[in-house]
C-alpha cells in the first residue's frame, strides 16, 4: 500500500507553515521561559537545536518534493539554511520585545542555526535514500 499523501509538497508546506506560527507563539509566551530541564544545563540550546532541525527537515521536505531532488545545491540546501537562520534570528528579536523574555541570545540562534542545518542534511539524505529505495521497489515489480 502507497501512502502518496506524504509525497504531496502542500501537505510538507503546511506543516513549515504551522511550524513558523507555532514559533512565534511561543516566542511571545512569558510562560515558556523556563525551558530549562532541571539538572542539565542549557537544556534550552537542545530545544533549540531540535526544534529548528524539524523546522528544516519540513522546509527541505517540501523544496525537494515541489523543486525535484537534482535542483541545485543552491535551492536544496543553502536557500533553506538561510531562510532557517533568518527565521531564527527574526525570532530572537522578538523575543527582545516580548514582555517578560530575553532574546537577542547568539548562543541560542547558534543552536538554530546548527539545527537548521542538520535539518537539511539530513532531509537531502533521507531524500536520496527513499528515492533509490523507491527506485528498487519499482524496478522489481516491472520485472
Amino acid at each position: 500500500m502507497r501512502i502518496t499523501w506524504l509525497t504531496s509538497p502542500y501537505l510538507w508546506f503546511l506543516g513549515f507553515i504551522l511550524w513558523v506560527g507555532y514559533l512565534f507563539t511561543l516566542s511571545s509566551n512569558p510562560e515558556s521561559v523556563t525551558l530549562d530541564a532541571p539538572g542539565i544545563p542549557h537544556s534550552d540550546k537542545i530545544l533549540h537545536f531540535g526544534y529548528f532541525m524539524g523546522g528544516a527537515g519540513l522546509f527541505t521536505t517540501w523544496l525537494l518534493l515541489w523543486k525535484g531532488p537534482t535542483s541545485r545545491r543552491a535551492i536544496r540546501i543553502f536557500f533553506p539554511v538561510a531562510l532557517l537562520l533568518a527565521i531564527g534570528a527574526l525570532d530572537e528579536f522578538q523575543q527582545s520585545l516580548s514582555p517578560g523574555r530575553s532574546g537577542n541570545d547568539p548562543f541560542d540562534w547558534l543552536a538554530d542555526a546548527l539545527g537548521s542545518i542538520t535539518g537539511v542534511f539530513l532531509a537531502n539524505q533521507f531524500h536520496s535514500l527513499f528515492r533509490k529505495i523507491s527506485s528498487r521497489i519499482s524496478h522489481k515489480s516491472h520485472n
